[in-house]
């Protein structure tokens, strides 16, 4: 039977809230929107995940609240303390990586800089903005895009690179004396296609957040407040996706992170992690080496790759994370039972430990091959480059399977300073080093 016009606007009165109720929030969109400018693409996907993560969320009624909890909640982790967050940590969800020059020669300028970053630090770990109020002529001091969702424990990890102590032979600010021997650039190595304008930097920061518009704040404000001082050489997004406990799975559907349990100790950490206050420099006690490389993995090729030959190329069986000859992840196997040239019968080869810290990352298609921008972005940390990290990777750049779905496409390398005292800044104790 044919509707009158009356009947027919009834019934699109009495749809529209159940259409409503599923549709994306305007706060969700500029969520995605977010993440797509922080260099997160998360394609069809990805998107509908998000979509259906809305849905999901308990409605009115449900004894359950449906948003974020507000700033100032439990999810804050302190700024200040003997080591800095965002190392040892347990891993955020997203991260949002700067590497910053410092466009000046001015040392009272960069300590100045150091010391406006930490206090703006410690404000935004804790959820709160910058500042409120003050002139309407003038900028707001905090952007203002995170106001009132929780901290979403954010922390914030400075690093130093090499060039903050010398460039192209240069002493910039005195401080090339106190370069540690650790901190260099890695060496070339097979298959490298490293992009100059991605690797290295003065200063690394990490922000690592459960919410990414919160991550991307404390960049975005930090490069706000660096201006004229600082500028952004590269950043980096990234993200995991883990249940509780589980250890995160990379783009290529393997568990990325196994060896991390080993760590678990303090013991273990201050063999493999921290700087001891017997190793040279004496300001990097209790401070770590961080190492960032961005790793393209090539999807397509291995999407097309049979289920055997992705687990002999990886060496772990692909649904339980299980090494050869075992059942569960974590099960204990000697190197005889990895395939020969796999990924982690090379890593494990090394002798060495360190801790990962790896996110993944999609930037849509690159244009010029049409296939997917997307892969690794490798986070380590370890008390020393040189005897942990450059053994590692030099056998895996020469022999590793797994090469040829991947390729390294930036390189980083920053000095971890200790954590700062309440009040105090992240790198005291390098520029308190000959009482400067």
């Amino acid at each position: 039977m044919n509707s009158t016009p009356e009947e027919e606007k009834n019934d699109a009165r009495e749809e529209r809230p159940e259409r409503e109720s599923e549709s994306i929030s305007r706060r969700d969109m500029l969520k995605l929107t977010t993440i797509a400018g922080t260099g997160v693409v998360l394609g069809m996907s990805g998107m509908a995940t998000l979509m259906s993560l809305k849905r999901a969320d308990p409605g009115p009624g449900s004894g359950m609240s449906a948003t974020k909890p507000q700033a100032g909640a439990s999810d804050a982790i302190p700024f200040y303390g003997p080591q800095q967050a965002g190392i040892v940590t347990p891993q955020q969800s997203y991260v949002c990586f700067a590497a910053f020059d410092i466009l000046h020669q001015d040392a009272g300028q960069l300590l100045k800089l150091l010391q406006e970053w930490s206090a703006a630090s410690a404000v935004m770990t804790a959820g709160k903005p910058l500042r409120e109020g003050g002139d309407v002529t003038s900028p707001p001091t905090d952007t203002g895009e995170t106001k009132g969702l929780s901290p979403s424990n954010l922390t914030l990890t400075f690093g130093f690179g090499p060039t903050l102590f010398q460039s192209n032979g240069k002493d910039r600010f005195g401080l090339a004396s106190e370069q540690p021997a650790e901190l260099s650039d890695i060496p070339p190595m097979p298959g490298d296609r490293l992009d100059p304008q991605w690797c290295g930097g003065d200063i690394g920061v990490q922000a690592c957040a459960d919410d990414p518009g919160v991550a991307f704040h404390a960049i975005r404000n930090l490069a706000k407040a660096s201006k004229g001082t600082a500028g952004i050489r590269w950043v980096q997004s990234g993200y995991i996706g883990a249940p509780d406990g589980q250890t995160p799975r990379n783009l290529f559907g393997f568990k990325d992170g196994t060896a991390n349990r080993e760590l678990d100790s303090d013991a273990a950490r201050s063999q493999h992690v921290w700087v001891s206050s017997s190793d040279a420099p004496a300001w990097m006690a209790n401070g770590t080496y961080l190492v960032a490389r961005k790793i393209r993995m090539f999807l397509e090729p291995w999407d097309r790759a049979t289920l055997a030959e992705q687990e002999i190329t990886f060496g772990r069986l692909k649904e339980s994370g299980a090494p050869f000859g075992k059942k569960n992840e974590f099960d204990p196997a000697p190197l005889s039972q990895f395939p020969a040239s796999s990924h982690v019968w090379l890593a494990r080869s090394a002798g060495t430990k360190m801790l990962r810290r790896a996110y993944s990352y999609v930037e849509g298609i690159d244009a010029g091959t049409g296939g997917w921008d997307a892969g690794l972005f490798f986070i380590s940390f370890q008390r020393s480059v040189k005897q942990q990290f450059i053994p590692m990777l030099s056998l895996l750049a020469k022999l590793d399977a797994l090469n040829k779905f991947t390729s390294h496409v930036s390189s980083a390398v920053f000095a971890c300073p200790p954590g700062a005292g309440e009040g105090g800044f992240v790198g005291e104790t390098l520029f308190r080093s000959g009482n400067r």
